[in-house]
C-alpha cells in the first residue's frame, strides 16, 4: 500500500509508517514539493498512490474528477506530527480495507 503524503504533512511520517505502509513517500522524497496540486494528483494517479492531506483542493478533485488516485483526507486543525501519526496508526485497519475498496475513493479522518 503506498500513501503519498502532502506538503501540509511532516515528512517524518514515512519513516513512522514504513512497518504499515512500506512504499509510501513524502512529496519531498520524489521531489514534487514545488508541484501544485493538480500534478500531485496526477502523480499519484499515474503511480498507485493514495494521497493523505489536508488540503480541501483534493476533496474536490475527488469530487470532479472521481478515482482513482484514492484520497485519505484528515479532517484536523493544526496539531503535531505526533498527532497525525496517531491518527493513522488508529485507522490502519481502516485503511486497509479503504485500499482493498473499489467503490470509494474518498476516506476521512479526524
Amino acid at each position: 500500500m503506498k500513501l503519498l503524503f502532502d506538503q501540509n504533512l511532516s515528512p517524518k511520517l514515512v519513516k513512522e509508517l514504513e512497518n504499515l505502509f512500506p512504499y509510501s513517500k513524502h512529496l519531498q522524497d520524489l521531489s514534487l514539493e514545488k508541484a501544485n496540486d493538480i500534478e500531485v494528483w496526477e502523480y499519484a494517479k499515474d503511480n498507485d498512490f493514495i494521497i493523505v492531506s489536508k488540503d480541501t483542493d483534493f476533496i474536490h478533485f475527488h469530487s470532479v474528477k472521481g478515482f482513482p488516485p484514492k484520497l485519505i483526507y484528515l479532517k484536523i486543525g493544526n496539531c503535531s506530527t505526533r498527532d497525525v501519526l496517531h491518527i493513522i496508526l488508529d485507522h490502519s485497519e481502516t485503511i486497509g480495507h479503504f485500499y482493498n475498496d473499489t467503490t470509494h475513493g474518498l476516506l476521512i479522518l479526524q
